[in-house]
């Protein structure tokens, strides 16, 4: 039985790559990348020389089963993302999920994703938290948002900037306008960017600022001190 190795890409800056990561993706018989034109820029600014094979959320069906037999044949194989971790708001549960009921060892090396740094440096609790992703964009979307009104626990949610405001709009419709936030934008790039405060204090200031970049919301949990 072969490995399958998820390994996580840096979020920005190209010094958060782990030397293990450069490592293993050198090693591999095989890289599974979400979109191979961005993974071949990283392999190519770490000299990686590999075979790259497509594999993202339109194929992972499809392509899994022929990754499972080469697994099984013996092969080592890593997936990576076009950032982060694969498997967080990214593909790679379903093929880690295939491997471990095929009794295939799957091995996450730890590195860069962009949840942790966001409710690390909001300020607000992180002993405590969920993770709730990107939020359905149509269905669903305010039934999830009212069934969290009572957590009490640090919420982290993934947003696109240009549905940033509207998120928002509808947190202080949820949560109160007094409920405290932290919007961490670009983390680990150039221009990362943290703004603190109520949800109304934040909204007002991207209605004025208009956002750029990847968004992680920090959201405080109910009667959070």
């Amino acid at each position: 039985m072969g490995i399958l190795y998820i390994v996580p890409t840096p979020v920005g800056n190209m010094e958060d790559m782990t030397f293990r990561a450069v490592r293993v993706l050198k090693e591999v018989d095989l890289v599974l990348a979400e979109d191979t034109r961005t993974s071949g820029m990283l392999l190519k600014h770490f000299d990686i020389k590999n075979h790259l094979l497509s594999h993202h959320k339109y194929n992972e069906h499809g392509t899994s089963k022929g990754i499972i037999e080469r697994l099984k044949a013996g092969q080592n194989i890593a997936l990576i993302s076009d950032a982060g971790t694969p498997g967080i708001s990214d593909p790679g549960f379903y093929l880690a999920r295939e491997a471990a009921r095929n009794d295939i060892e799957v091995q996450c090396l730890p590195g860069a994703t962009a949840c942790i740094p966001a409710i690390v440096a909001s300020g607000l609790p992180c002993d405590k938290f969920c993770f709730e992703g990107f939020l359905p964009q149509k269905k669903g979307r305010q039934t999830l948002i009212n069934s969290l009104v009572d957590e009490h626990r640090t919420m982290i949610f993934y947003e696109s900037p240009h549905r940033l405001v509207k998120t928002l709009g509808q947190f202080v419709e949820v949560f109160g306008p007094e409920r405290q936030v932290s919007v961490c934008r670009e983390i680990s790039k150039l221009h990362e960017e943290s703004v603190r405060g109520t949800l109304s204090e934040v909204k007002a200031h991207f209605e004025e600022k208009a956002p750029r970049g990847e968004i992680v919301i920090v959201l405080a949990g109910k009667d959070s001190k």
